[in-house]
């Protein structure tokens, strides 16, 4: 006699409100290895399905198609964790309230722990200019086309003129003042938070007239004509939203000079992120919502502009996720099979995030006191 399973029945109970499968045909259905499976996930939830993953105990041809469907039949709304679960979570909850885990003293952990990992595998996962930030896929037809417009993209909705100063708070790799120094006749401070980051960005910026520096934002006293932050927004935190709008507004020299912000940003106003993508990639991270952007800009910048195109983020995923699978044998040696798994797991977890809208990539264009008669965004 076989004996009930009653995890498993309310995992299934709940991906009907999917059409995955358990062991199915179809590529996003789920191959499960291990029938402990289902009791893990109710008592630890997200955490325990990467970790699961990870471990080897499931398999998914098409991990992005099955998590698109997981975030648009909103599964985490209808599943229900026994008490421990909710009680870490209200502890977790509770803690990111009252506490600021995006610090000064812990700025540095995302870049020691994700950006620091090896810069041979960014060089090969990414395009050419070695930008780790959603490209603008309008016309392109491949990633570097795709990352090229979307610098072109930033450099006219700042309006670059030659022998203007600009600030690239999260310049990463160099690739946007690269861009914008050979393109645009520009001067570039950049600032990091990972040591990897800066060197090669040094590197690959020689003879131009760029300063990469490793530095909190916090840090800055200076003043530039334009300022561009890139996919660093999500590491600040609500906690710092304010003072880091009031940072870039202090640095921006004249009544119409510009700020474009890069960012992610969440549907819904929260304070923490994911525990599996806040334990394993980013550390301390957190996705703002319109709400959160909008009240911490207000009295300090004019908004002249919010683009939004956040399916080119999923493109952008996916070529990043084939790039880095096509290239794995190279580096399989410094990185485990565990690696592997995780890293692709949460490159194809965030593209189906993408791919069902459940999160957002905008730019916005900020002014600090307006654009003497107004603003044209170039799309």
């Amino acid at each position: 006699m076989i004996k009930p399973n009653p995890a498993k029945s309310l995992i299934l109970d709940l991906l009907k409100y999917t059409d995955i499968e358990i062991n199915g045909p179809k590529p996003y259905d789920l191959q499960i290895h291990n029938e402990l499976f289902y009791k893990r996930i109710l008592r630890e939830g997200s955490l325990a399905l990467g970790e699961s993953y990870m471990d080897g105990w499931w398999d998914c041809a098409a991990l992005d198609q099955f998590f698109a469907k997981i975030f648009a039949a909103e599964i985490d709304k209808k599943i229900k964790f026994d008490l421990k679960v909710m009680t870490k979570l209200f502890f977790r909850k509770t803690i990111y309230a009252l506490h600021n885990p995006q610090n000064k003293k812990r700025a540095f952990m995302v870049g020691e722990q994700h950006y620091d990992i090896g810069n041979d595998l960014y060089q090969r996962m990414l395009d050419p200019t070695m930008s780790y930030t959603c490209a603008y896929w309008k016309e392109a037809t491949t990633l570097e086309e795709a990352q090229l417009t979307k610098l072109e993209l930033i450099c006219q909705k700042l309006q670059l003129k030659p022998g203007m100063r600009l600030l690239d708070i999260g310049c990463g790799f160099g690739g946007m003042a690269e861009y914008a120094a050979r393109r645009y006749q520009v001067e570039v401070v950049g600032l990091t938070i990972s040591k990897e980051q800066q060197a090669l960005g040094m590197a690959r910026c020689k003879g131009l007239p760029i300063d990469l520096r490793l530095q909190d934002y916090r840090e800055i006293n200076e003043k530039f004509d334009r300022i561009v932050s890139i996919g660093m927004f999500e590491h600040v935190g609500p906690k710092n939203y304010l003072n880091y709008m009031q940072v870039a507004a202090n640095a921006l020299k004249d009544p119409d000079s510009l700020f474009l912000l890069h960012t992610i940003g969440a549907n819904r106003s929260k304070f923490e992120a994911d525990p599996w993508i806040n334990k394993y990639i980013f550390p301390n991270g957190a996705l703002p919502s319109i709400a959160q952007i909008a009240s911490n800009i207000e009295g300090l910048f004019v908004m002249e502009d919010w683009h939004n195109f956040g399916f080119c983020y999923y493109k952008t995923l996916m070529a990043w996720h084939s790039r880095f699978n096509q290239h794995y044998p190279e580096i399989k040696d410094q990185y485990n099979e565990r690696f592997f798994r995780m890293w692709n797991y949460y490159l194809l977890c965030s593209a189906g995030a993408f791919y069902a809208r459940d999160i957002q990539l905008w730019q916005i264009v900020l002014s600090k006191k307006g654009i003497p008669g107004g603003y044209q965004a170039p799309r």
